[in-house]
């Protein structure tokens, strides 16, 4: 008769621990996983290994997991998943802000001697990343108008690794002739890289008209609540970087960190290399992370992206309907307006609205500092609006480009991004279309009162 297995030893009782020991440890298992209803916050700067093999698969990536929070964390996870699925992408990477999320974004796909081609109508913060940091990084910068096709296709050399635009540009703006550019990268055998802040994916999925890389500032609508900086990079799936693997070695040859393969063997058929590129290597080694608390607000703020962006809309469209009509105003940059160039663009690339954040002109003087005077007289009168350089708010905010967000640029791309001396930026928000507009008009009125009287000067409409 065979004998019952010996029971397995009881574990080693564990000894009484002290006070000092216990107020570090007492009160959690790190293997058991509430089950809550939202995504929990996982404020945690580094995850403890079940075992010394297991941390070594993980830094090897052999296996999928939490190391430390610079590079991955589980809050963020969600948050890259949510915002992944949303633009229709196959992999995300969250960082720590939009800015963050340019520049890893292009630093994957352009190195030293490599070339982006670049629309001039950008955010004045990415022009200056683009044109000074990347120059001091050596890597060229060919800025074209994001409008003229042609020049796109010219600016291509066989050192371009990306060409880069916004969907709706900040301030003005404009929409992006997207399916034409991404013709012009497909027939260039280079990615097409979109920051789609100011559209968000609610209103344009950049994939469907041929993109293939997706930046946010999440800081902007995606969070929509103006309290938590983040960014995030989305692969779109659409572009093969092993088609032409001699142009992406970063993606094709071994990976000199992990000297298993290369990217595109370890993340080719599950996820997605150039985030795995992106996550192991810019931002763990540049440190740009999105904080577990910034990515649990910004989901909070995903959670109601469509029917806060189904207002802004709507009541930006008022706003500018109102502005176009009023004397004060010389011009209004608005898609949705018919008087728009970018009309019949917005009405193919943004079926679901034209978006929030334009810009509006007073009627110039000519001289530069009489025009601010102007400008300045105008927002000091604002109250509902406020002063802030921010866009994507649930508040209403304005900003005058021309010494704020683009003061970096040449009086030349100030041209060329159609912002003068009288640009006012307007960020539409959730209030009561009624309160800004009235708002607007308070403001602009004395302006208009003004030049019936024909009265020279600032001192009558400050």
């Amino acid at each position: 008769m065979s004998r019952a297995p010996e029971p397995a030893p009881s574990p080693r009782p564990a000894a009484p621990r002290s006070f000092a020991t216990a107020q570090v440890q007492a009160g959690y298992d790190v293997g058991i996983a509430e089950n809550t209803a939202v995504p929990s916050i996982h404020q945690s700067n580094a995850f403890e290994f079940r075992s010394l093999s297991e941390a070594r698969d993980l830094f090897a990536l052999r296996k999928d997991g939490n190391i430390y929070s610079r590079a991955a964390n589980p809050t963020v996870l969600v948050f890259e998943k949510r915002v992944a699925e949303l633009e229709g992408g196959i992999g995300a990477a969250g960082v720590a802000s939009g800015q963050a999320a340019v520049a890893v974004a292009l630093l994957a796909l352009a190195k030293q001697g490599e070339h982006i081609v670049a629309a001039r109508q950008l955010y004045g913060g990415t022009v200056d990343l683009l044109q000074d940091t990347f120059a001091d990084w050596g890597i060229e910068v060919t800025f074209v108008d994001q409008d003229d096709v042609a020049s796109w296709e010219s600016a291509l050399r066989p050192t371009t690794r990306a060409l880069f635009a916004e969907s709706i540009s900040n301030p003005i703006a404009q929409v992006l002739d997207l399916g034409a550019v991404a013709a012009v990268a497909r027939r260039a055998g280079v990615p097409l890289v979109i920051d789609n802040t100011v559209a968000t994916p609610y209103l344009q999925r950049a994939k469907d008209f041929g993109a293939d890389i997706v930046v946010h500032s999440a800081t902007k609508f995606l969070g929509g609540h103006g309290t938590s900086l983040g960014g995030v990079v989305v692969d779109l799936g659409t572009f093969d970087f092993t088609a032409e693997p001699e142009r992406w070695p970063q993606l094709t040859d071994t990976y000199r960190r992990v000297p298993d393969g290369s990217l595109a063997e370890r993340y080719g058929e599950t996820g997605s290399p150039y985030i795995a590129l992106v996550k192991t290597k810019y931002v763990h080694d540049l440190g740009p992370s999105l904080s577990a608390f910034n990515a649990f607000q910004l989901l909070q703020g995903l959670e109601t992206l469509d029917l806060r962006m189904a207002r802004h809309t709507a009541s930006a469209l008022e706003v500018a309907q109102f502005l176009a009509s009023h004397p004060a105003v010389a011009r209004v940059h608005h898609p949705g307006l018919a008087s728009s160039p970018w009309r019949a663009n917005a009405e193919t690339y943004l079926p679901h609205g034209t978006g929030s954040v334009f810009a509006f002109d007073l009627h110039a003087s000519g001289d530069a500092e009489t025009d601010f005077l102007l400008v300045e007289a105008f927002i000091a009168r604002l109250q509902v609006v406020k002063l802030v350089a921010n866009i994507g708010d649930a508040r209403s905010l304005v900003a005058h480009p021309a010494s704020m967000t683009h003061s970096h640029l040449s009086p030349a791309q100030l041209a060329e991004a159609h912002i003068g001396s009288t640009t006012v930026r307007l960020s539409i928000g959730l209030e009561d279309t009624r309160d800004v507009v009235d708002d607007l008009a308070r403001a602009l009125d004395p302006i208009a009162a003004s030049a019936r009287h024909g009265v020279g000067g600032l001192a009558s409409v400050s």
